[in-house]
């Protein structure tokens, strides 16, 4: 596993712990200066830039990843309470397909919010690296 790969396992661990984004970039921040060198840094940087959406669907998914899953989730619940109560098994393929659907966008969403923090941590280490005093 690469630095990079690291970094959005770190990233990932810290949106599981409820704090302020200031915060979480905070911890981050000391474990990505006590484990990565100024040259992957700015390499995984680049790298973040270019994979990040910075608009359409993804967008959306990153920032609201449960609203846009919500939907998905009905349709598996439908599917299960009408398979369920109308003996139709084909109804169960919803249930299958729309949970399906649903777990995709909120790992995706949730890769893409890792990344961004990842990438909001590195500028940060960069601007205090510029501006020390700050």
């Amino acid at each position: 596993m690469g630095q990079y790969e690291r970094l959005i396992l770190m990233a990932e661990d810290e949106l599981t712990q409820y704090s302020t984004d200031a915060r979480k970039i905070e911890r981050l921040r000391q474990k990505i200066g006590l484990s990565v060198s100024a040259a992957e840094q700015k390499q995984i940087k680049a790298q973040l830039e270019a994979e990040l959406p910075t608009g359409g669907i993804a967008k959306i998914v990153e920032t609201q990843r449960q609203a846009v899953a919500l939907p998905f989730w009905g349709i598996a619940g439908l599917g299960l309470l009408l398979g369920i109560s109308f003996m139709q098994p084909a109804d169960f393929l919803a249930t299958i397909l729309g949970g399906a659907a649903a777990i995709y966008l909120q790992k995706w969403g949730w890769q893409l919010q890792a990344k961004r923090l990842v990438l909001q941590t590195l500028e940060d280490i960069e601007e205090r690296v510029r501006n020390p005093a700050a």
